[in-house]
C-alpha cells in the first residue's frame, strides 16, 4: 500500500501515528506530494477527487481517503480495538472533536500561506481560532476522564491536533487556560509513535 502525504498534515499524522499504534508502518510506502487548494497534485486528484491527503492506494482495492475512513480500515486490518464498541460513539465524537480542531487551524494556516498578506482576512482567522480554542474547552470540561482512558483514535485524533497548532500556530498560547489538556497532551506527545511522526521543517 502506498499513503499519499505531507508529513505537515495533522490528518496525515492521524494516519502515521495509527501505523505505529498498529505495528503496521512498514506495511506502507510513504509517498510524499505537495499539494493545495490552488495548486493540487495530479496524482492526489486522481486518487481523491476533492484533492485532499490523505489517500491509500491499495493494490486489492479502490483507493481510501479522508483520514478517518483510513484510520478504521487500519484498525480493522490490524485488530488494534482503538473503536472499541462499548464505547464506540464517545471515541467517533472524540474523533470528530480532534478533527474539528484540526479543520479550524489548517484553514487558519491556508488564509496565512496562501493568501498575500494584503488579502488576509484577520477576522475570519480569528473567528476560526475562536473554534479551536472553544472546542479546547471543551475537552477540558468533558472529556479528560475519556483521555485519561487506554488509547483508542479519539485520543490520537485530539493528540496530533494539538501537535499542530504548536507546529503551524507556535505564537498561540493554547495552554494558557487549559492546564490539565496541556498535561495530558505532554505525555501523550511523548509516545513513540508522536515522536516518530514529528513533522519536520
Amino acid at each position: 500500500m502506498k499513503l499519499l502525504q505531507s508529513d505537515a498534515s495533522p490528518f496525515v499524522r492521524k494516519v502515521r501515528v495509527t501505523l505505529h499504534e498498529t505495528g503496521q508502518q512498514d506495511d506502507v510506502e510513504m509517498v510524499k506530494v505537495t499539494t493545495t487548494a490552488l495548486n493540487p497534485d495530479p496524482r492526489v486528484l486522481a486518487a481523491n477527487p476533492t484533492g485532499r491527503i490523505p489517500a491509500l492506494e491499495r493494490n486489492d482495492g479502490p483507493t481510501l481517503y479522508d483520514s478517518r475512513v483510513i484510520c478504521r480500515f487500519l484498525d480493522d486490518r490490524a485488530g488494534a480495538n482503538l473503536y472499541p464498541a462499548s464505547r464506540l460513539w464517545d471515541v467517533l465524537t472524540l474523533e470528530a472533536t480532534g478533527d474539528g480542531i484540526m479543520d479550524s487551524t489548517v484553514a487558519m494556516s491556508y488564509e496565512m500561506r496562501l493568501r498575500p498578506q494584503e488579502k488576509q482576512f484577520e477576522d475570519w482567522i480569528e473567528a476560526q481560532w475562536a473554534k479551536a480554542d472553544r472546542t479546547m474547552g471543551a475537552l477540558e470540561a468533558m472529556w479528560m476522564g475519556v483521555l485519561s482512558g487506554p488509547v483508542t483514535m479519539g485520543h490520537i485524533s485530539v493528540g496530533c491536533a494539538l501537535a499542530y497548532i504548536d507546529f503551524r500556530h507556535g505564537d498561540r498560547d493554547w495552554r494558557a487556560g487549559h492546564a490539565t489538556l496541556a498535561k495530558w497532551f505532554e505525555g501523550f506527545a511523548a509516545r513513540p509513535s508522536m515522536v516518530a511522526t514529528a513533522p519536520q521543517g
